[in-house]
């Protein structure tokens, strides 16, 4: 056992019987999430769960924006971008700064672009039949 949480025994698999998964068995992960970061996980997807977010993050990932122009991009209110960006900052996924009496946002780090990429990467995907 690794600390509190049993550890987990991994069948031996024969060459034909190896898992057609899209990932590596050698992935980073390593054990089966804790319920806190399960629950801390499920909240963070929750906040991508509007498609308004997804629009800003996508704006955002072509760099940094003021608010009016990220608002004419994205074809919404001023004040419903900046409620939005007050969400995505709260959880991390945009930063800003200010220059002059510019404020610009951006995308917090490429954590934030590689997971936009990539969930907009997997949906391009050809579905199975």
């Amino acid at each position: 056992m690794v600390g509190d949480r049993p550890s987990i025994d991994k069948p031996h698999l024969d060459a034909a019987d190896q898992p057609t998964c899209g990932h590596s068995a050698a992935s980073p992960v390593a054990e089966i999430l804790s319920l806190e970061k399960a629950q801390r996980m499920a909240e963070f997807f929750g906040v991508l769960g509007d498609p308004n977010r997804w629009r800003i993050l996508s704006a955002l990932a072509l760099g940094e924006m003021r608010v009016g122009d990220l608002a004419a991009a994205v074809e919404m209110s001023e004040s419903a971008v900046s409620h939005q960006l007050r969400i995505l900052r709260t959880t991390r996924l945009v930063s800003y700064r200010k220059r002059g009496r510019n404020v610009l946002y951006c995308l917090k780090d490429d954590h934030v672009f590689n997971l936009y990429r990539e969930a907009s990467e997997h949906l391009d995907e050809p579905g199975e039949e």
